[in-house]
C-alpha cells in the first residue's frame, strides 16, 4: 500500500504544482491584458507594474488552489481509469475509497496552507495597491455627518472626519445614565486631534455637562478631554469601505463593527468573512467531489478532464455568486451563505462516492 500511495500522491501533487504555478501566470496576462490601457493613460511606470504582479501573485495562487486540486484529482483518477489501473486496485483487493484517500489527505494539506495563505495575501494586496496608487487618490479619507456608536452606551455624533490629518470639527459625545453615580453627560467640543502616541482622541476647547437628575445640569469647560474608552482609530471611524481581499480575517471583523456601530448594514461584508474560511476548504471539497466523477467518465482523455474541470468551476464560482446575493440580502444567514457552495458540491461529492463500484 505505501507503493500505491506514494504513486498516487506523486500524479496529483504533480499535476497540482504545474497548475498552481500556471494558472496564476494566465490569470495575470489576462488581467493586464485588461488593464493595460489604464495602466498607460495614468502613466504608471514598468517598474511599478512589475511590483504591482509581484505582490499580486499570493493572491491569484490562492485563487489557483482549488482549481489546481480540482485539475489534479480529475486528471490523476481518469488516467488511472484509463490505464486499468483502478481496475487493478480492485481487483488486488483495494477499494477505490482506498486508492484515492491519499488525495483526499493532500486535499485538506492543500485546504490548511490555503488557509495560512489566506492571512498572508491582505497585506500583498494592499502592497500591489500601494504600487501603483497615485497620490492624488489618496485623498478621500473624510468622512462628513455620520453618528458612530462606541462602548459603553456612548454615542458620537462627528460633523467632519479627516482621517488623514487624525481631526474632527463640531464632535459631540453623549451617553445616559442614571443618579449621581452613573450620571447621564454630554460632551461638545469645537475640534477633537488624534494623539497617535497614545492612541486617543483628545477633545479641545470644549463643555461637558452631566445630568445627575432631570433639572439638575452641572457645566463645566476644559481646554483639552480624553476619555479612555475612546479608542478608535481614525480609519475605525472613518468605516471606509476597502476591498476584502486587502483586509485578513480580524480586520475585516473590526470593519464589520465600525459599520455596525455606524448605523449600516455589514451583510455583504460578514459573507466576505465567513468565506476567508469557507474558501480554502474548498480544495479538499472539490477533490472529493472529482475523484469519484472523473472515474465515472471512462472515456474520453485530457480534452474531457478539462471540460469537466471547467464545468464545475464555472457552476462553482457561480454558486459563490449566488451564496454571496443571499447572504447580503438576507435570505441567507452570512455563515450559511459562505458555505452554500461547499455544501452543495461536498453532499454531491459524497453522493458520487456512494455510487463508486468499490
Amino acid at each position: 500500500m505505501k507503493i500505491l500511495d506514494g504513486y498516487v500522491s506523486r500524479q496529483f501533487l504533480k499535476i497540482f504544482l504545474i497548475c498552481v504555478l500556471g494558472v496564476p501566470f494566465l490569470f495575470q496576462v489576462i488581467d493586464l491584458t485588461d488593464r493595460l490601457d489604464n495602466f498607460l493613460s495614468d502613466g504608471v511606470r514598468q517598474s511599478q507594474v512589475v511590483a504591482f504582479y509581484f505582490y499580486q501573485l499570493p493572491y491569484q495562487a490562492l485563487l489557483a488552489f482549488p482549481i489546481a486540486a480540482l485539475l489534479a484529482a480529475v486528471f490523476t483518477v481518469s488516467r488511472m481509469t484509463r490505464h486499468f489501473e483502478i481496475t487493478a486496485a480492485k481487483a488486488g483487493g483495494v477499494s477505490f475509497y482506498r486508492v484515492v484517500a491519499p488525495m483526499l489527505m493532500l486535499g485538506m494539506g492543500i485546504s490548511l496552507l490555503a488557509l495560512a495563505l489566506s492571512e498572508v495575501v491582505p497585506d500583498s494586496n494592499r502592497r500591489a495597491a500601494a504600487a501603483i496608487e497615485k497620490e492624488e487618490q489618496r485623498d478621500f479619507d473624510v468622512r462628513l455627518n455620520f453618528v458612530y456608536r462606541g462602548d459603553g452606551g456612548r454615542y458620537y455624533f462627528v460633523r467632519r472626519l479627516d482621517a488623514t490629518a487624525g481631526k474632527m470639527s463640531n464632535i459631540k459625545v453623549d451617553r445616559e445614565g442614571v443618579g449621581y453615580g452613573y450620571p447621564t453627560y454630554s460632551v461638545s467640543a469645537p475640534e477633537a486631534r488624534w494623539d497617535s502616541a497614545r492612541s486617543r482622541w483628545v477633545l479641545e476647547n470644549g463643555h461637558v455637562r452631566f445630568m445627575p437628575e432631570r433639572n439638575h445640569t452641572i457645566d463645566v469647560g476644559f481646554a483639552e478631554l480624553w476619555q479612555g474608552q475612546f479608542r478608535e482609530t481614525p480609519g475605525d471611524l472613518l468605516a471606509k469601505a476597502k476591498a476584502p481581499e486587502e483586509m485578513d480575517y480580524a480586520e475585516l471583523g473590526r470593519f464589520i463593527e465600525a459599520l455596525e456601530r455606524s448605523g449600516e448594514d455589514p451583510k455583504k461584508e460578514m459573507v466576505q468573512r465567513a468565506l476567508k474560511i469557507a474558501f480554502p476548504f474548498t480544495c479538499f471539497i472539490i477533490v472529493l467531489f472529482g475523484a469519484p466523477l472523473a472515474n465515472s467518465t471512462r472515456r474520453g482523455g485530457a480534452a474531457l478532464s478539462i471540460g469537466l474541470a471547467l464545468a464545475t468551476t464555472i457552476v462553482f464560482l457561480t454558486l459563490i455568486r449566488i451564496g454571496e446575493a443571499l447572504g447580503a440580502g438576507g435570505v441567507l444567514p452570512p455563515v450559511a451563505a459562505a458555505w452554500f457552495p461547499n455544501a452543495i458540491f461536498f453532499l454531491a461529492g459524497l453522493g458520487l462516492m456512494a455510487r463508486v463500484r468499490t
